[in-house]
């Protein structure tokens, strides 16, 4: 991590803002340290807070036979060292990332897990953690340029109606933790595609009702 900050820069003071996207432990698990390193605030929704500060464990619903797999492993499960966000935005709220040097906000946009945030930039770029993946297995290896449900996922319908939101909204070019990037037209697709179909099976971690062409089962 260290060297990665050097890379990008002279020292530590290069990091301004740290947005963590969602709870698991593949995009919040190093967030503490990384809030050491560099001195710089924390972002993440309060969905997500008892997961941030490790008080509840998280409950996956896995989307196909691979995250299924993957889930058994225990990986995703296992716990991080915990941190309390420094700027927590409300429901509906639009934190405006300017005096962090990036010209977008930080919104939140639950689905793929309570508290998820992504971010629009001015120029029609998003940023959304997992709300969205592309490609076969989890990096996403090849078939980057078709859409399809992260490996785990609380309510595809309510991911569905944020995608939809920010295609009206503008957005032209969507950036992902695995796969992509996507264009516009491509999600919307996708969102269309989630919109419809039958209604998940599984107790979802966050009562949200769901719907989707595959049942949704969680652990």
């Amino acid at each position: 991590m260290r060297r990665e900050l050097r890379r990008h820069g002279p020292d530590d003071a290069n990091v301004k803002l740290i947005v963590i996207t969602h709870a698991h432990i593949d995009h919040a698990g190093s967030a503490r340290k990384l809030g050491m390193l560099s001195g710089t605030p924390i972002v993440a929704h309060g969905g997500d807070l008892d997961h941030c500060e490790q008080r509840k464990p998280m409950t996956f619903c896995f989307t196909d036979w691979f995250s299924r797999l993957f889930l058994r492993t225990g990986v995703i499960r296992r716990p991080y060292a915990p941190f309390t966000p420094d700027v927590p935005p409300q429901d509906g709220e639009r934190l405006d990332l300017r005096p962090y040097g990036l010209p977008g906000h930080a919104q939140h946009t639950p689905g793929h897990t309570a508290g998820s945030i992504s971010i629009q930039m001015v120029g029609g770029d998003a940023m959304v953690g997992d709300l969205l993946a592309s490609g076969v297995m989890l990096g996403g290896l090849f078939r980057t340029d078709r859409a399809k449900r992260p490996p785990f996922q609380d309510d595809p319908h309510q991911v569905a109606g944020e995608m939809q939101r920010w295609v009206d909204a503008g957005m032209q070019h969507f950036y992902m933790g695995r796969g992509g990037p996507l264009p516009a037209n491509e999600v919307l697709r996708h969102a269309k595609a989630q919109g419809t179909g039958h209604r998940a099976l599984g107790t979802l971690p966050h009562r949200h009702s769901a719907a989707c062409h595959k049942p949704l089962q969680c652990g």
